[in-house]
């Protein structure tokens, strides 16, 4: 049986060269861009990839975070200078990471949305809004309480916090633009916008160190030079940090998967109500002609 696109599956209007006009050479590289992304809106097809991933993601999710908090809470040194207090990095680290790449992930699904009309890409930014929000709060709480042994207090107007913090907000202003519409497609493009524009946030958090005198120590871990920090320490730090990464991405398929089941289940009740009212109106038409 051909599978069908089912709603919010289906090609919008606008998507790039769906109206048979004559393309440029830039329209015409994004129309096949967008024809290589819209091959995975097929809710059928996206479902099946999901549920062969899920469990790729998930057990390992498991294995990795529970070995790398394990073995950062009772085996790694404590810091010489900060004691056990350090241990709070094999949560805090790795939470920060993923607010801030979860919100990159965010951010390129509303330039999917934006630009190629995909429709997968507005229901993957509305179930990462509400994961990446607890993230970051978990990461804004860890920070809090590493930072009153560490600075005497649990909360400054930092560089680095603040530029977190409002990514707090981006989340959660995401989240309300979303459910701010009674039309759901423009809250999607508005919250869109948002999640486009808000990726500014981005290197401020990653160079707000570098950029301003503040609190907040350097990164440890550079893409261009060696860590700072040892490696008995550096190991369990990488576990929990692909852990709770790969676990990142197994709450947001998973609740990927059950949106668009909702939504195959929603379309599909639809359907059969519309043709039940049309078959109970038929005989009415019949008796009244008669």
């Amino acid at each position: 049986m051909a599978e069908i696109f089912l709603d919010p599956f289906h090609c919008r209007d606008g998507a790039p060269g769906t109206d048979g006009s004559t393309l440029n050479a830039t329209q015409s590289l994004t129309a096949r861009t967008g024809n290589l992304f819209h091959r995975y809106a097929n809710p059928g097809r996206f479902l099946r990839m999901g549920a062969k991933l899920q469990p790729w993601l998930t057990w390992p999710a498991l294995v990795l975070s529970m070995a790398g908090i394990a073995w950062g809470l009772f085996f790694s040194p404590a810091d010489w200078q900060q004691g056990d207090s350090v241990r709070i990095m094999y949560v805090h680290v790795p939470t920060a990471w993923l607010a801030s790449s979860g919100y990159m992930g965010l951010a390129v699904c509303s330039l999917l949305s934006l630009v190629w009309r995909h429709p997968l890409a507005d229901l993957a930014a509305v179930e990462i809004g509400p994961v990446g929000a607890a993230i970051t709060a978990v990461c804004l709480a860890t920070g809090s309480l590493w930072g009153k042994p560490m600075w005497g207090t649990w909360w400054v107007w930092d560089a680095r916090l603040t530029s977190v913090l409002v990514l707090f907000f981006l989340y959660l202003g995401h989240i309300a633009l979303i459910r701010a519409f009674d039309e759901p497609q423009r809250g999607y493009r508005a919250a869109a916008i948002l999640g486009l524009a808000g990726a500014i946030d981005l290197p401020i958090i990653k160079f707000s160190v570098q950029w301003w005198n503040t609190l907040h120590q350097p990164d440890s871990i550079t893409v261009t030079g060696a860590p700072t920090m040892s490696t008995s320490m550096l190991w369990p730090l990488g576990l929990t940090t692909l852990g709770f990464t790969l676990g990142f991405g197994a709450i947001v398929l998973a609740r990927l998967r059950a949106a668009v089941m909702e939504s195959r289940i929603r379309t599909i009740l639809a359907a059969n109500r519309g043709r039940q009212s049309t078959a109970q109106s038929a005989p009415s038409a019949d008796s009244a002609t008669a």
